[in-house]
């Protein structure tokens, strides 16, 4: 697999610190795990956090940190949740092992040949995981995000004025991107996209259906 489009060094960082959001992390650990180039660059990041907590001063622990400790450890553990609260639906093929381990909710229209299957990430805060599926050809309106987008391609391409976009690729977008994704015309395009905040399209057409439009 050829990967061309990887996340920004920002988000890498981030991922590397533990410092994203559960379904911006899931994302970027997809990526990951298919990328042995960003794999290389949260190593190093990881390996400098590691050597900034030993270099840390010491913090003094409460009396009964000790106690604490061993009350959690006591604690009956809870049962393990189902693997899939519903059946994966949007994917004849099997999905990389991380999204294996994911629940899914119901999956539904949200456009002219566009369907989408959330995933359940009970941790998510600020932003939400779902995966997206596009029949061949669809041309997406033009559009903005009142918060951040990212993509990543599990099968399938698509393309818009930042080049094209295919397995294993990563797609940012937030309000300082304008795009308009088109798929590829020789099969339907499979994406694990986390985001926050809504579509925000252009056009009479876009202000039009924007209401029927939730991700």
């Amino acid at each position: 697999m050829t990967i061309n489009h990887h996340p920004p060094e920002d988000l890498l960082a981030d991922f590397g610190a533990g410092r994203l959001d559960e379904a911006d992390r899931l994302v970027i650990g997809v990526h990951a795990a298919r990328c042995p180039r960003c794999q290389r660059f949260i190593a190093a990041i990881e390996q400098l956090a590691g050597a900034a907590l030993e270099q840390a001063p010491p913090v003094a622990m409460a009396d009964d940190a000790f106690a604490t400790l061993l009350a959690r450890i006591d604690e009956p553990a809870s049962p393990p949740a189902a693997a899939s609260s519903q059946p994966v639906e949007l994917l004849d093929d099997d999905l990389p092992e991380i999204l294996l381990r994911c629940r899914f909710g119901k999956s539904r229209r949200v456009a002219p040949g566009v369907k989408m299957q959330p995933i359940i990430l009970p941790g998510a805060d600020k932003s939400r995981a779902f995966l997206l599926w596009s029949a061949p050809g669809t041309r997406m309106l033009e559009h903005t995000h009142t918060g951040t987008e990212l993509t990543l391609v599990l099968k399938g391409s698509f393309s818009h004025q930042g080049g094209e976009y295919r397995p294993g690729d990563f797609d940012f977008g937030d309000g300082e991107v304008d795009h308009q994704p088109i798929v590829g015309s020789d099969m339907p395009c499979l994406c694990l996209v986390a985001m926050s905040g809504d579509l925000q399209m252009h056009g009479w057409l876009g202000r039009l259906i924007s209401p029927f439009v939730r991700l």
